[in-house]
Formats: structure tokens, C-alpha cells, sequence
């Protein structure tokens, strides 16, 4: 579907999904996907009109998270499984806007990747 249209009437009707938070110190971006894994809906803080300091703000998640939603509700979601990645303020804006949505919430996941180990150190400097 071409962005910035709405879904058809005729289109198919998604009951489950899953909502993708992916929270940056610089943006929050938010996906929202069928079963299968194709996105229905996406925003973004900058996608919003936010640039700049005010991008990375947990207002400018707040207005993202809601719009995406609005948007699913277009689709007839009903339950969502929620995947949070990343530092960000976008994850405490999208539990906080969450809380309020009428949509059933079957998983909340932190799926932020954490280093075991890392790469291999330099060698030590030679002193003569």
C-alpha cells in the first residue's frame, strides 16, 4: 500500500498483529505487523513533523504511538504482542499510551540486544 493512503474498504481484515518500538536516543520508530510479518502501519517521531533535540523527546513517541495505533484500528486489530528495543524515552511513552488503547495485549517482550562479549581489544603499545 502506497504511504500516505488509507487501507480500502475491500481489503482484508487483521485481527492480531504485533507492534514494533524501537527506540533510540535520536528517534522512536513504530511498526505494526500482521501475523505473517508485513507491515500494515508505520511512524516515526520525525515522520511526525519532530526535528532535532525535539525528536528525541518522549512527547514526540507519545504522538507516534497514537497515530500508528489510530491507524491499526483502521485494520481491526484487537491484540497486539509488543517487541520494545532500545534505550530511548519512546519505550515509557509507548507502555504509557498502550495503557489506554483498547487493544488486548498478549506479549510484552524487551528484545534490546546486549554485547557477551565484544570485539578483540588492540595490542598493547611497544615502549622503548
Amino acid at each position: 500500500m502506497p504511504v500516505g493512503l488509507k487501507r480500502p474498504a475491500a481489503a482484508r481484515a487483521v485481527t492480531k498483529g504485533a507492534m514494533y518500538v524501537a527506540a533510540s536516543f535520536n528517534n522512536t520508530l513504530v511498526t505494526i505487523t500482521d501475523e505473517q510479518g508485513q507491515t500494515l502501519c508505520w511512524s516515526s517521531t520525525g515522520k511526525m513533523g519532530f526535528s532535532g533535540s525535539r525528536k528525541s523527546t518522549p512527547f514526540a513517541a507519545t504522538v507516534a504511538i497514537e497515530k500508528v495505533l489510530e491507524e491499526a484500528k483502521s485494520w481491526g486489530l484487537r491484540e497486539l504482542k509488543v517487541y520494545l528495543k532500545g534505550p530511548g524515552a519512546g519505550r515509557d511513552a509507548a507502555l504509557r499510551v498502550l495503557k489506554n488503547q483498547p487493544f488486548k495485549i498478549s506479549l510484552l517482550a524487551d528484545v534490546t540486544p546486549i554485547a557477551h562479549n565484544g570485539t578483540r581489544p588492540r595490542k598493547k603499545k611497544h615502549n622503548r
